[in-house]
């Protein structure tokens, strides 16, 4: 049997354990809400894709705004304990709260193309890069 403490488990919890009632910093019985959305963005020649892990919400509970370049993503995570009369919980690593992560791209987006799917806890966005209004433009002779 392995006396190493768990991964969850840090020195740093111990310092700080005293100076703050553990629900302000964590959720009951359970495990703090994750600090970020984990994001995954490629680009190709005239999109960007992104990759947005949301395990735990449901797609009415989840915002993506564009403004330009900035893509924000909101989620409302819930998770409750469900309990009956005559029973007492032991531990819960559920729990409600929201989530939210800001990015700026390189190119502004084309919001009127902007594409989203949400699949098994995985956000997935299409968004087309807008075309520089004051670039160049080749005018066809007739």
């Amino acid at each position: 049997m392995s006396t190493l403490p768990s991964p969850r488990h840090s020195l740093f919890d111990d310092l700080f354990a005293g100076l703050a009632p553990s629900y302000v910093v964590r959720p009951l019985h359970g495990d703090p809400l994750p600090q970020q959305i984990r994001l995954d963005v490629r680009e190709d020649a005239e999109n960007y894709i992104v990759q947005a892990e949301l395990p735990g919400a449901s797609r009415e509970d989840i915002h993506v705004s564009v403004d330009g370049p900035l893509l924000s993503i909101t989620a409302e995570l819930k998770q409750f304990d469900q309990q009956t009369r005559n029973e007492r919980v032991l531990r819960s690593e559920r729990y409600y709260g929201s989530v939210s992560r800001s990015l700026r791209l390189p190119v502004e987006i084309d919001d009127t193309r902007a594409v989203a799917r949400f699949d098994n806890g995985v956000l997935a966005l299409t968004l087309p890069k807008k075309s520089p209004a004051g670039g160049e433009r080749k005018l066809h002779i007739a």
